[in-house]
């Protein structure tokens, strides 16, 4: 049979209404209102109790400690010294002053001009013969000499100047030798004629070398020389473009074809 719920009933009575209340369910819902009123009031006096005794305990460590009183004693530092002038000692006397040698002068004395009649010339001493001497008088040979030619004065022929003797090289002359055609010319040779050898252009080598070598009066060239190569074949390269060069103007001194030693530079520059 269903129970009747009464007016007064709890929600426990509610709940386990027509159940078996001796489930443990049921008792543990009953008594839970009183385990959890016990157990906040057990936990808020040990909560209160444990601040208490935390207190206590920090006025008993309070008052055991002494209190020790620390004194610093200040050290008062004397002034520093003033530093000590150091004396230095005298400099050493300057050295005495270099005697200037005396050098003996003579005075001259202006000319005194006089007469001819006044002037007396000493006669020489007579010359002392010795040995044999001959008893003829001989008479030797007088050469002639011709008097020099003023060039200056009117009715002479001009002078001409020594000729160059044919052999003769020339570093300096009036009219230099010159490439046929000028320089115009002879950038064109070298543009044709000029190869940048392959080991300058592995080491990407290049620069100037200067080569010497002799204008005959003929215009062809001799004696070829490098003065200041950069190596890496452009020297023997620089030099067979020299030898294979065409006849030059050769240069001329007093208007007279001459042999002159000519230096060229020849330029050797790698294109990017």
């Amino acid at each position: 049979m269903s129970q009747v719920i009464s007016q007064d009933a709890t929600l426990d009575d509610i709940i386990f209404k027509d159940k078996n209340r001796e489930f443990g369910a049921f008792v543990l819902r009953k008594t839970y209102p009183k385990v959890m009123k016990r157990s906040v009031l057990l936990g808020s006096a040990l909560f209160v109790g444990a601040l208490l005794l935390a207190a206590f305990w920090k006025q008993l460590t309070a008052a055991s400690e002494e209190k020790t009183e620390v004194t610093a004693e200040v050290m008062k530092l004397d002034k520093p010294a003033p530093p000590k002038k150091v004396e230095l000692p005298p400099p050493p006397p300057p050295p005495p002053p270099k005697e200037i040698p005396k050098v003996t002068t003579t005075k001259f004395l202006p000319p005194e001009i006089k007469h001819d009649e006044e002037v007396t010339k000493p006669e020489p001493p007579p010359e002392e013969v010795r040995g044999n001497t001959a008893s003829e008088t001989v008479k030797g040979e007088t050469e002639t000499y011709e008097p020099p030619v003023d060039p200056d004065a009117k009715g002479s022929e001009p002078v001409e100047p020594p000729k160059p003797a044919e052999d003769e090289i020339f570093t300096a002359v009036e009219q230099q030798a010159e490439f046929p055609g000028g320089p115009g010319a002879w950038g064109r040779f070298l543009q044709k004629t000029l190869k940048y050898p392959s080991a300058a252009q592995r080491a990407n080598v290049g620069g100037r070398v200067f080569v010497s070598f002799v204008v005959n009066t003929d215009g062809s060239v001799q004696d070829v020389q490098v003065l200041k190569g950069v190596g890496f074949g452009c020297d023997e390269e620089a030099i067979r473009v020299i030898k294979a060069m065409p006849r030059w103007n050769p240069g001329k001194q007093s208007g007279r074809a001459v042999r002159s030693r000519f230096t060229q530079p020849i330029t050797f520059v790698l294109s990017e």
